[in-house]
């Protein structure tokens, strides 16, 4: 069975977060398995635990914003 975890930035919409799960369930089943055999993990890290190029997002990426 599959199992995928996914990392985004913290504040991404639960509506968002809703279409990352079924879009990858979605690339599965059309694979041949079963919605019921995928797993999907949606991990949220804040800016400041996400390290881009050496510096902490909110340094790197400042104006970045998670989808809403």
């Amino acid at each position: 069975m599959p199992f995928v975890q996914v990392n985004v930035w913290k504040g991404i919409s639960e509506e968002k977060i809703k279409e990352i799960i079924a879009g990858i369930t979605k690339v599965f089943v059309e694979m041949g398995i079963p919605t019921r055999a995928v797993e999907v993990i949606v991990y949220e890290i804040p800016k400041t635990h996400w390290g881009i190029a050496g510096k902490p997002a909110t340094e790197s990426r400042p104006g970045g914003k998670p989808p809403q």
